[in-house]
């Protein structure tokens, strides 16, 4: 149980730095940081492999870069769907 509770905070500060690095707004608040370190990790880890410092699983650095990937996409598409309006 400790380490799903340790997992969620990496993720959300994860998420968070990613936000921070694109310099968006993650829609969703804390729960969309989560999901954007969440999927952020998945894809760092596909896209670069695991290197650098690991915490609760996460390689932190494929991790980041990965978190400010899937920010930088969903704010496009959430930009996009707010011009279509």
């Amino acid at each position: 149980m400790l380490g799903l509770l340790i997992s969620i905070i990496m993720a959300i500060i994860i998420g968070f730095i990613g936000d921070a690095l694109v310099r968006s707004d993650m829609p969703g608040g804390i729960i969309g940081s989560m999901v954007a370190g969440f999927v952020g990790a998945w894809l760092g880890h596909f896209l670069f492999g695991h290197f650098g410092p690991d915490i609760a699983g996460f390689a932190i650095i494929p991790a980041i870069i990965g978190a400010a990937i899937v920010v930088f996409l969903v704010g496009l598409v959430f930009r996009g769907m707010s011009k279509a309006r």
